[in-house]
């Protein structure tokens, strides 16, 4: 009995330890402070709703050509400036066999909103490796090796209006 006790104790503090809230700029109080893209660049905008992430919240691996923008993690944003032209957004993960990419085309003067969510593939491994360990895996990656996107993750482009309510609860990832 003792042990248990100590073992919900020891739950019980990393749970309550756990960061549940992000630091970093709103949304609004960003767009005052460093205004629209400069001359002939676009605003890449790529965001992660609230939500529960999990014990640790590692952040998604997001790349803006090849580059990093920043880890995404649970209720957070990330952006970056970019001439117009095509660009291509991507994520990796580790352990994962795929790569998400996106190609998008953007304007100078405009922001562009994405919103990053687990694939289908990566919901149909993860549930997979959960239930059969390593065998299961193996059965999930043969399950899902025709899907369209074989990355950990899909981004979906959002309207300015539909975006900006959604991000104003988002901080800046830092």
């Amino acid at each position: 009995m003792f042990l248990r006790s100590v073992g919900a104790l020891l739950v019980a503090l990393l749970l309550a330890g756990c960061e549940t809230e992000r630091h970093g700029l709103d949304y609004s109080e960003f767009v005052r402070k460093i205004g629209p893209p400069s001359a002939g660049k676009a605003r890449i905008v790529v965001l992660r709703e609230k939500g529960y992430a999990g014990i640790a919240d590692q952040g998604w691996d997001v790349k803006l050509d090849g580059g990093p923008m920043a880890d995404l993690k649970t209720g957070t944003y990330v952006f970056l400036d970019r001439p117009a032209g095509q660009h291509q957004i991507s994520a990796t993960a580790a352990m994962f066999p795929g790569t998400s990419q996106v190609d998008i085309s953007v304007q100078s003067g405009r922001t562009y909103f994405y919103l990053a969510r687990p694939s289908e593939r990566s919901k149909v491994l993860g549930g997979m490796a959960a239930a059969g360990g390593v065998a299961g895996l193996l059965v999930g990656a043969a399950l899902t090796s025709n899907n369209g996107n074989q990355g950990p993750l899909d981004f979906f482009p959002l309207e300015e209006d539909s975006a900006r309510m959604t991000i104003t609860e988002l901080k800046l990832a830092t």
